[in-house]
């Protein structure tokens, strides 16, 4: 399931973020990040606030060798 790291500066001295739902989309609009889903924003961060977005995806376990 994809999920979404975000990332504030320190000196905001906020809480990094988590969210995971498979739903969500990321697009970029008008100075903003925007994380979305069939409902609507669910989440809208001002490229001046200076955080970062990373995806952040579960990790597959390696295959086995016989």
């Amino acid at each position: 399931m994809p999920a979404y790291l975000i990332v504030h500066p320190r000196d905001q001295k906020r809480d990094d973020l988590v969210i995971e739902d498979p739903a969500l989309t990321l697009r970029f609009e008008a100075g903003w990040a925007i994380l979305a889903d069939d409902h609507g924003v669910c989440l809208a961060v001002p490229s001046g606030q200076g955080a970062s977005i990373q995806r952040v995806d579960e990790q597959q376990p390696a295959p086995q060798k016989e």
